[in-house]
């Protein structure tokens, strides 16, 4: 599906927050591709497949610490936000990594805000004491969103990574849990 597609359409219809589903998979492929080929926001430096993006998908469950959801007008997916394993260390258990990522038609239209305080509430619940959140800079919007919801920031990782032969740096924000 074209990132560009009409978000439009049915823009008076209500934005459903809900755990993806198989089905959404696809739809969520779409908008990790569109990412990948066009921003630094995300690190992966070509398209992946559905079928390579599985695995990823089978570590969320609709119960426990690790989730992802999807916001969704109609049949069509316009973001998703996730919690999932931050290192696979039994001594971060209680530490998860966030993420938000949106159709590019869909951003700045309060999306990742429903998206991210779904999902945080969602979590409220569960053994999660740290959120994490890497942010590859620049990118204004996504440290506004992350700092709505009580994240700080803890440091940068300068330069660390290359992509399109340009250095990358990332922000690193936390939430500390209220439990």
């Amino acid at each position: 599906m074209n990132q560009r597609s009409d978000t439009r359409a049915s823009a008076a219809s209500p934005v459903e927050i809900r755990p993806a589903i198989d089905d959404d998979l696809p739809q969520i492929v779409d908008i990790v591709n569109y990412t990948a080929m066009n921003s630094i926001a995300s690190f992966a430096t070509r398209p992946t497949s559905v079928a390579e993006r599985r695995d990823w998908f089978g570590q969320f469950s609709a119960t426990g610490p690790f989730r992802v959801l999807v916001a969704r007008r109609g049949d069509q997916v316009l973001g998703y936000a996730c919690s999932q394993r931050y290192r696979d260390h039994e001594a971060f258990r209680a530490t998860v990594e966030a993420s938000v990522a949106l159709r590019v038609g869909c951003r700045g239209q309060g999306i990742g805000t429903l998206l991210y305080r779904a999902l945080f509430e969602r979590l409220a619940d569960e053994p999660v004491h740290v959120v994490l959140a890497g942010i590859a800079m620049p990118n204004d919007a996504s440290v506004a969103l992350h700092r709505k919801f009580d994240f700080t920031e803890v440091g940068v990782f300068r330069e660390y990574a290359v992509k399109n032969g340009q250095y990358i740096s990332s922000l690193w924000m936390q939430r500390i849990s209220s439990r």
